[in-house]
């Protein structure tokens, strides 16, 4: 059978499309000349899917592995149907196909997927443990790399754990250095859960002095980290499911201004709207959030008449790994958070 960079060779249904929105796909864990397999350890599911799946369950630990291992039996990886997400694990290399093209890598080295678990082929053997306070999964299990999947290696530096939940949003923080500019007005919605307060650090270390970071958030204990850790000029405790009075207390915090660039980081649906309002026409949105409806979007800002950017909140830019990774060592306190959190 031939076999392709990008997997498709692994979809079963419907044909013709690439692994990730295939509804179903091989997970046959005997790998193809351009494979990796790898030893799962742990999952760590995307904060949408994981929100959803614990709704499902009235959080119900037992329940919450029954959903998660009739996901991948019916599918053949973790993808979950209702919110489309997946997220990333980390475990060991157990074997390379020969034309894996990765040669840096050898047998036994622990490493952290890059690429979303709603394409990659997973096998669940086992579920040893659920930890409900940060969407980490513990498994016996394998999965399969393609050639075109990203990876990393684990830094020594620091909890296996630590650094999975860092990775697992690596493109917030990454995505965020590119897009602030000194002197902006930055608002970040969702502001104190584990990419936004990537993305405050980062944005906070871009604006300057003439900047300013705005972190909006509905968890008032999150609100208390924020200040304490100094990640934001100002701290707004809002529910960004209410668009309007999100929408005023920005006003009020800029003036009438606006942001001209907004970050969505929130785990759950209808927040859209808050966002765009968020933002001065012509300014720039990153959704980051895997819960956004950019139907509702693209058609929200249309309806309210504003002219804003829209950047769908892709997972992946250079070297974003590395920047992730290295927002920990430059931020003991949120570090520190992030070990109580994670580790």
């Amino acid at each position: 059978m031939k076999y392709s960079v990008f997997g498709e060779h692994r979809v079963i249904k419907p044909k013709g499309v690439l692994p990730q929105p295939a509804w179903k796909i091989d997970n046959t864990m005997k790998i193809y000349p351009n494979e990796l397999l790898i030893q799962v350890e742990t999952l760590n599911i995307d904060s949408a899917s994981f929100t959803q799946i614990r709704s499902q369950a009235n959080d119900d630990v037992e329940k919450i592995k029954e959903i998660m291992k009739g996901i991948v039996a019916e599918r053949g990886k973790h993808h979950n149907p209702k919110t489309g997400s997946g997220g990333m694990l980390i475990g060991t290399v157990k074997e390379i196909g020969d034309e894996y093209p990765h040669k840096e890598l050898q047998i036994g080295d622990r490493i952290a997927t890059l690429v979303s678990l709603s394409l990659t082929p997973l096998m669940i053997d086992e579920i040893i443990d659920v930890k409900i306070e940060n969407d980490q999964v513990d498994i016996k299990g394998e999965a399969i790399l393609f050639a075109s999947g990203i990876f990393a290696k684990l830094p020594e530096d620091m909890p296996k754990k630590l650094a999975l939940s860092v990775l697992d949003v690596a493109g917030a923080p990454a995505q965020t250095a590119r897009l602030v500019k000194s002197g902006q007005t930055v608002a970040v919605i969702g502001a104190s859960g584990k990419s936004g307060l990537l993305c405050l650090h980062e944005a906070k270390k871009r604006v300057g002095v003439s900047g300013k970071v705005i972190a909006l958030c509905y968890d008032k204990n999150g609100l208390e980290e924020i200040k304490r850790m100094n990640l934001a000029d100002e701290v707004i405790h809002c529910d960004a499911t209410d668009a309007l009075t999100t929408h005023k207390k920005m006003v009020d915090a800029t003036n009438g201004i606006l942001a001209d660039l907004t970050i969505n980081c929130v785990n759950i649906p209808n927040t859209e709207m808050a966002t765009i309002l968020s933002t001065k026409d012509q300014g720039t949105i990153y959704f980051f959030s895997m819960a956004t409806s950019f139907t509702a979007a693209a058609l929200g800002a249309e309806g309210v008449g504003k002219d804003v950017n829209m950047i769908i909140g892709n997972g992946y830019c250079k070297d974003h790994a590395k920047i992730a990774i290295e927002v920990l060592r430059e931020n003991s306190l949120l570090r520190d958070l992030y070990n109580e959190r994670y580790a």
